[in-house]
Parts: structure tokens; C-alpha cells; sequence
């Protein structure tokens, strides 16, 4: 025990002495508060990349980490930095102009000023992408914001830097026609209508910039708070969901377009890339070769998806997306095992209860399916469809599928205001008292299995877009209303739903796509995919802090926790080379005591 408190004294020591210590005023010589101040390496620590632009699997390598903090209300921050002799310093503030400094010792202690930025034009270009969003003219049609909101912001944002431009009518056709090819699914009369409002409403905010609003101001809840984040992948992964791996503390990041586990240990920065193994059948795209034929960069076999830790052996289970299979990761030994199934297609988010059983939704056949470890079988739970024509389109879905990989143009297909045909089982979760919920996206509903008697029941939502949910201590769900701007809590006791706007919603536009809850310090945690923000409510006060994330256009897809209180997210915009220098990142979030 005193040799683990003198490592501790050592490393904290260590930290301590290289630290630079800033001072901020703006042009007039007054202090600046709530400047982000980020800190890089100026000689990161580069793996090989030598196995497709990538570090070759199993290589043990080293990623340095950038470290954001804020300034308090005199103008300083001390931050930590002993990763690097010297370092890249950037500051920014909204309302002013971004400073980027080179070569600075860690060990300094400097003063910078910063510039107010009068240029409307540059101002405007600095307010997130759904303070766009919510200056656009959709005339009387207010449902029609939903749909755009639901159907073309679910792999990036919309209102980002790539969308504030002069496009044409006929390119906004073009570029939804390519989005209904990667599974957007806007309905006929929204298709017909978005080519020719988004050309003129773009052109339109580009004459008048002042009528775009800033999102929401920055807080004091950043006072003393570290944002941590390590460069993963390249402008061609897409960083989708992560793990924190109960008992290792290491965290595991998968990487959807090129089929590729990270595990990084988040304490020392070592680093691994694992290749998810494919069948020797597998295509090139899995089973929709066709979605990403004209994507330049991919290797997905599998479309690895989301991960969950299996409670009695820490082993985790991956969605091969693509595939009709479960993989399992064994995280001692780093071997990886297939689990075939025949039924059901696309297994997305998966979650795993207490009895060892792993749990998933099938988003394109509109199941929800089970696989128990103990007999090594598969479970399906056949949800019910909302038409007869639901049904006829669900039965004939692998037909469906050949016809996207034939080649068939896809945004020739009907499709009506609720995407009739595709529910689209979505997010899941395990409650403490053992109930399984999910959600479907396209039917606005929310289902609860019985697992005693693997019962079922689908309960209708009073709002459009429930993506993903999870449940609190209390055995309350709590689900992100992704087009709505919005998280709901929903009481199973008296069957009643409540909404929570979110914080950095701008006219109420906000995509969260994911949340989680911190059962522990009963926090829940939501993605602010359209704001460039992670941000967390106490579910007692209902009190908001909102973190923002160090580069513009952050789509974050889900949140995990360390036993700590650390939150981690990832940036999974798809594609990644719409982030700011087009690097996806691990993030953690190290709230102030």
C-alpha cells in the first residue's frame, strides 16, 4: 500500500512540474473567461502505418493525448501536460478570432491576447451546425424539419461547415439520392420538397447571416474541467460505438468502415488495433455490398457496430452489422469467435443482462433477438408490424436487400411519412430489475420483453424518433428523442412519458443520438450530435452541464463511464473527413469537483 501512494505521489509530482500556465486578455487588456484552450504535442508520437494507412493489428503502439481545459474568471489555466517536451497551443472563444501558437515549452507560463471577430461572415461561420439548422426557412411545414433532421442527420451533422453552401437544386437531389443509397429514408412529398427549400433557404442565410443564433453560451461548470482526447483512425474510419471495460479499465473503440477494434488504455496512451476476422464468404460490404461502392476508403466485411462486457467474464460481444452473426471478444486472450445466426438482418446495439444472455435489436427485419451463452442458442422476438403492407414489405426484406446490391436506385422506392416497412428496432437496454427495452425509430415506439416469460410489449411514444434508451437505478427509461431536440424519461409504474429540452438546442433543433446513465451518481449523460457537445442532467435537480468538445463537427454516438465518474465518447461522423482536420478522436470528460 505505501509503494502504490509513492507511485501516485511520483506521478502526480511528474504532472505537476510540466504544466504551462496561461494568462488570457481579450484586445483591451481585460481578463478572459471560458477561453478553450487546447494542448497537442508538437512532435506526436505517430504509429506505422503501413496495413492500408493503418497501425498493423496487434502492434502495440503509443498515441498521445490533446488535452482542453478553460479558463477561469481571471484568464488563467494551469494545464498538465507531461506527455511532450513541446507543445502546439490553440485558443478559441466564440465571438473572437482563433489564436494557434507553436513550439512552447511544457513548462511555461505565458500571456496571450485574443481579437474580437467583427466580421459577421467569420462570426456566424463559428456557431454550430444546428444554429444553421434552425434559421432555415421550412415554411408552414413544421413536421417537415423533423423529417430532415431525422433522415439526413443520422450519420453527420446537417448545418456543418459542408452544408453552408451555395448548392444548387439539382445537387441537394443528388446528394439525398446518395443518402437514400447509404439508408436515409426521407418520405415522398420531403424528397420532392428539401432539393429546392435547402438551395434557396442556404442561399438565403448566406445573404443574412444575422439570422443565425449562437448556440449556448459556455459555462462555469468548466471551470477546473479536463477534456482529454486521442486521435484514432483516419478522414475514412468511423469511429462508432465504445466499451469501458469493467475490469481491465481499458477502452475498446470500434471502427465501423474499416472493421477494426481499438483498445487503448486510457491511463498510459498504449494503444492496439485488432482486425475483426471475416468468414471466408464474406463479401467486400458484408451483406449490403452495395451501400458503400462509391465510398473511396473502406474495408468493412463485418460493419462492426456496438459492444457490450459480459458480467461473469469481462468477454465482450461485438454486432457485425453486416453479418448474420454475434462476435465475441475475448479480451485476456484476444481471440475472437463467430456466433452464426439464419434469422434476422442488420443486428445492431447489443446489450447484455445478468444471467449472461446477450440481447439485440435486429434493425431491418424488426426483431429483437437473444443468444444465451449457457446452450450456445439463438432467441427471436418477431415484433409486430403496423400495417399489412408493413408486413408484406418486412417478408419480402431480403429481397429488398438484392435489389440494393443489384445496384437498383434506392430513392426510387415509395416511401411514406413514418417509413412504413421499416420499423427499425434500434437502441436497447438491460434495467436492474431485469427488464429488457428497446426502441423503434421509424414506428415512434419504445418495447419491453419479459425475460421470465420472454412476453413482450410495444408501447406507443407521444414524440417522433425515439433512438436510443437506457435505464436508471430507479428502473426509469430514459430515451433520446433525436429529431425532436429533447430526452424523455418514461415511468413504467404509471405508464407516463416526460420530456426534458435539452440545453444546447437552438428553436428547439438538437439531435441527440444517444444517451446513457450514470447509475451510480445518477447523472444521464446525452450526445449533443448537431452542437459539438457532450452534456449531462442530474437526474434529482434536473440541472444541466454542457461540455464542449474541442473540434467542430463532434458526432458523438454513444457514452460510457469509467467507476470514476469519467465520461468517454468517440466522434463517429460518417464521413470523417467532415470533422474539424478530419480526425476522429477518443474523448474523455473529467467533470470539476
Amino acid at each position: 500500500m505505501k509503494f502504490k501512494f509513492f507511485v501516485f505521489g511520483l506521478i502526480f509530482t511528474y504532472s505537476s512540474l510540466f504544466a504551462i500556465q496561461l494568462d488570457i486578455k481579450d484586445s483591451d487588456g481585460k481578463n478572459l473567461d471560458l477561453v478553450m484552450v487546447t494542448i497537442k504535442a508538437e512532435k506526436p508520437q505517430v504509429p506505422p502505418r503501413d496495413d492500408h494507412g493503418y497501425p498493423p493489428e496487434r502492434l502495440e503502439f503509443m498515441i498521445t493525448p490533446e488535452v482542453t481545459m478553460f479558463t477561469n474568471p481571471n484568464g488563467k489555466v494551469n494545464i498538465s501536460f507531461p506527455y511532450a517536451p513541446k507543445v502546439n497551443i490553440r485558443l478559441r472563444k466564440i465571438g473572437y478570432k482563433d489564436v494557434n501558437l507553436r513550439s512552447y515549452s511544457n513548462q511555461s507560463s505565458v500571456s496571450f491576447r485574443m481579437e474580437k471577430q467583427t466580421d459577421l461572415n467569420l462570426l456566424v461561420g463559428q456557431y454550430p451546425s444546428n444554429s444553421w439548422v434552425a434559421a432555415l426557412n421550412f415554411g408552414e411545414d413544421k413536421d417537415l424539419r423533423k423529417t430532415y433532421l431525422e433522415q439526413c442527420g443520422f450519420c453527420h451533422q446537417q448545418g456543418s461547415f459542408f452544408m453552408r453552401r451555395a448548392f444548387s437544386e439539382d445537387d441537394w437531389e443528388e446528394i439525398i439520392n446518395r443518402m437514400m443509397g447509404y439508408g436515409a429514408r426521407p418520405h415522398g412529398k420531403a424528397k420532392k420538397k428539401l432539393p429546392s427549400l435547402l438551395s434557396n433557404a442556404y442561399v438565403d442565410l448566406l445573404k443574412h447571416p444575422e439570422r443565425v443564433s449562437p448556440g449556448r453560451p459556455w459555462g462555469k461548470e468548466l471551470y477546473g474541467a479536463v477534456i482529454r482526447e486521442w486521435p484514432m483512425g483516419d478522414s475514412f474510419s468511423q469511429m462508432h460505438d465504445l466499451l469501458y471495460h469493467k475490469k481491465t479499465g481499458l477502452v475498446y473503440v470500434g471502427d465501423n468502415i474499416q472493421d477494426r477494434l481499438w483498445e487503448i488504455d486510457p491511463n498510459t496512451g498504449k494503444t492496439v488495433v485488432y482486425k475483426v476476422p471475416k468468414q471466408p464468404d464474406d463479401e467486400l460490404g458484408g451483406l449490403l455490398p452495395g451501400r458503400l461502392r462509391s465510398f473511396q476508403k473502406h474495408e468493412t466485411y463485418v460493419g462492426l457496430h456496438s459492444l457490450a462486457e459480459s458480467p461473469i467474464d469481462g468477454n465482450i460481444f461485438i454486432t457485425p452489422s453486416l453479418q448474420k452473426r454475434i462476435t465475441e471478444f475475448d479480451p485476456k486472450t484476444k481471440q475472437f469467435k463467430d456466433h452464426m445466426f439464419q434469422n434476422g438482418l442488420y443486428p445492431h446495439t447489443i446489450r447484455i443482462d445478468d444471467e449472461d444472455r446477450v440481447w439485440f435489436t435486429l434493425a431491418l427485419s424488426n426483431q429483437v433477438g437473444m443468444f444465451d451463452r449457457k446452450d450456445l442458442s439463438f432467441h427471436y422476438f418477431d415484433l409486430p408490424a403496423r400495417t399489412k403492407k408493413e408486413s408484406f414489405s418486412l417478408w419480402i426484406s431480403g429481397f429488398i436487400v438484392k435489389l440494393m446490391n443489384w445496384g437498383f436506385p434506392m430513392h426510387l422506392l415509395p416511401v411514406d411519412e413514418r417509413v412504413s416497412g421499416m420499423p427499425l428496432p434500434y437502441g436497447i437496454d438491460v434495467a436492474p430489475d431485469g427488464t429488457v427495452w428497446f426502441t423503434r425509430l421509424h414506428a415512434d415506439t419504445i418495447g419491453k420483453i419479459n425475460p421470465k416469460d420472454f412476453s413482450f410489449q410495444v408501447i406507443e411514444t407521444p414524440f417522433q424518433g425515439p433512438r436510443r434508451l437506457r435505464v436508471d437505478r430507479d428502473n426509469h427509461v430514459w430515451i433520446s428523442v433525436f429529431p425532436e431536440g429533447s430526452i424523455a424519461k418514461y415511468t413504467p409504474e404509471d405508464g407516463k412519458f416526460k420530456l426534458y429540452p435539452l440545453p444546447t438546442a437552438v428553436d428547439g433543433v438538437e439531435t441527440p443520438y444517444s444517451l446513457n446513465v450514470d447509475r451510480k451518481r445518477n447523472l444521464v449523460w446525452v450526445t449533443g450530435t448537431s452542437s459539438d457537445n457532450l452534456m449531462v442532467m442530474d437526474i434529482k435537480t434536473e440541472i444541466w452541464k454542457v461540455y464542449p468538445m474541442s473540434r467542430k463537427v463532434t458526432f458523438t454516438r454513444d457514452i460510457e463511464f469509467s467507476p470514476d465518474g469519467k465520461a468517454y465518447s468517440s466522434n463517429g461522423a460518417f464521413p470523417s473527413w467532415q470533422i474539424e482536420d478530419g480526425q476522429p478522436t477518443l474523448m474523455e470528460v473529467t467533470q470539476a469537483k
